[in-house]
């Protein structure tokens, strides 16, 4: 059972990154950025590729972060200078990264079981993705806070949450979307390529869904620890992250067929998203009954009092 949490921790962890990309498009932005699907596979097709090559892991995963970025600008250019509705952008980004991809990798998968990763710089120890992927996910996160409490980021953070005001404000909109999605993006791919030297090989179908669990990551940290400070929230997506990661693992422990797996996170981010609505549903009528409740005690008394009269 322990090894088992360990290894879910470690992927939960290398995971966060790409959940940290998604927070800030969907959440900072206020943006459903489809591309995630795409840049997670390019920043591991990158890294993949130069690793082969002979490049230094460290390189070839920063590599990986602009590789994820120019896709990100992609979808903001087409969203803010021609027009492209939000949703159909992230979609053509994600169907012309397949093709790229595959150019980059030239093959659908390249296996990287024998060049130095970042993990093996490590040494052999069972512990180096979790070290690794722990200093990166709390690296992230502060160089995240450092960012968005700047005026840039104080700016983007508007931009997502009133674009009419930001304009106003003189805001440059188009700017901060696209600025927004490249870093987003950008990180997604970072925590591509450290996906696919963990598990040893980068794969053109590793990217199916990733826009999900990414979603679902955020949410269950929000449910779990909810928190309103920027920091907090960012620390929060690392909890959803490692969290999600510990409840797949267990459930798969406990017989779950690995195939029902996207059927169980759309549950949960089902689940999760309504958690609010459902709580103020049964605050209401616990309200509504303990009116009701309290009118009928008030009666009876009323009704003794006249009795005694």
């Amino acid at each position: 059972m322990l090894n088992i949490i360990t290894g879910a921790v470690s992927l939960g962890l290398l995971w966060s990154v790409m959940a940290l990309g998604v927070y800030l498009t969907f959440r900072v932005l206020d943006y459903a950025d489809m591309t995630v699907d795409g840049s997670i596979v390019t920043g591991a097709a990158i890294a993949a590729k130069l690793l082969v090559s002979g490049i230094n892991p460290v390189i070839a995963t920063v590599a990986a972060f602009f590789g994820g970025m120019a896709a990100g600008m992609v979808t903001g250019l087409l969203h803010t200078k021609l027009k492209i509705p939000a949703i159909l952008s992230g979609i053509l980004s994600q169907i012309g990264l397949y093709s790229i991809n595959i150019k980059i990798m030239g093959k659908p998968n390249t296996t990287l079981l024998k060049v130095e990763t970042l993990f093996s710089m490590f040494g052999k120890s069972k512990y180096a993705v979790l070290f690794c992927g722990g200093v990166t996910a709390v690296a992230f996160v502060v160089l995240l806070y450092m960012f968005l409490s700047t005026s840039l980021g104080s700016a983007l953070r508007a931009t997502g949450n009133n674009e009419k005001m930001a304009n106003a404000m003189g805001i440059n909109i188009d700017t901060m979307k696209i600025l927004g999605l490249a870093l987003g993006n950008g990180l997604v791919a970072f925590s591509g390529a450290l996906i696919a030297q963990s598990q040893g090989y980068a794969d053109m179908g590793m990217g199916q869904g990733s826009i999900v669990i990414g979603l679902a990551s955020v949410i269950i940290g929000e449910v779990l620890y909810h928190r309103t400070s920027i920091l907090g929230k960012l620390s929060s997506v690392l909890v959803g992250a490692v969290s999600y990661r510990i409840i797949i693992a267990l459930v798969i422990d406990m017989g779950m067929d690995p195939l029902d797996l996207k059927l169980f996170t759309a549950i949960t981010v089902t689940v999760a998203l309504s958690m609010p609505r459902i709580k103020n549903f049964v605050l209401a009528k616990l309200t509504a009954l303990k009116k009701h409740t309290g009118a009928k005690s008030t009666a009876k008394i009323m009704k003794k009092e006249g009795e005694k009269v």
